[in-house]
C-alpha cells in the first residue's frame, strides 16, 4: 500500500520489508504501546474543553474553568508518551506520572476527557510500569519459514522421540 503513494518513486519490496523490520526492532526495544496509549490519553483531555459542538442548532460547550487544567494535563500526557518512546529507561517515572495525571484529570478535565482520556491514561501508565527491557543475552526469535498456499509447515522436532 505504501508503495502506491502518488509522486513518490516505488520502493522495492526488499526496502519496504527492511523498513518494517527496522520499525519492529525499534518498537521492541521500548514501551511502544504504553507511549501510544499515553499520548492517546492526552488528545481527548485536550479536545473537549475547547470543542464547540452543535446539536440541532443548540450549542454545546464543555468549556469550563478547567480549560487551563485540561491544557496542562493533556500536554504533559503527550510529553510523557514521547518520553516513553525516546527515554525508555525513565518508564517507571513516566508510568507513575501518567497514572497520577490520568486520575487527576477525572475531577479537573471534564471527567477525564469523558472517560476516554482517563481509561487510555490508566492503561498506558500500567503498561509503562510493567514493561521490562529485552534481555540482551537472549537470542532473537527465528522468523517462521515461509509456506506456500495450501502447504502445511513441517514440524521442527524429531517425531521419533515424541517432541
Amino acid at each position: 500500500m505504501l508503495n502506491l503513494i502518488p509522486g513518490r518513486p516505488l520502493l522495492p519490496r526488499g526496502e519496504a520489508a527492511g523498513a518494517r523490520h527496522g520499525f519492529g526492532a525499534w518498537r521492541g526495544e521500548r514501551p511502544f504501546w504504553a507511549g501510544l496509549f499515553t499520548m492517546a490519553a492526552g488528545v481527548p483531555i485536550l479536545y473537549w474543553p475547547y470543542a464547540n459542538l452543535d446539536m440541532d442548532g443548540v450549542p454545546l460547550a464543555l468549556a469550563t474553568t478547567s480549560g487551563s487544567g485540561s491544557l496542562i494535563i493533556g500536554v504533559l500526557l503527550i510529553a510523557l508518551g514521547l518520553a516513553l518512546w525516546y527515554r525508555p529507561r525513565q518508564r517507571v517515572f513516566a508510568g507513575l506520572a501518567t497514572l497520577l495525571l490520568a486520575l487527576v484529570s477525572f475531577p479537573v478535565a471534564n471527567l477525564g476527557g469523558l472517560f476516554l482520556g482517563l481509561a487510555a491514561g490508566l492503561v498506558g501508565g500500567c503498561l509503562a510500569c510493567s514493561w521490562a527491557p529485552p534481555d540482551p543475552t537472549e537470542p532473537p526469535a527465528p522468523s517462521p519459514a515461509p509456506t506456500t498456499a495450501g502447504s502445511v509447515p513441517l514440524p521442527t522436532g524429531d517425531s521419533r522421540r515424541g517432541d
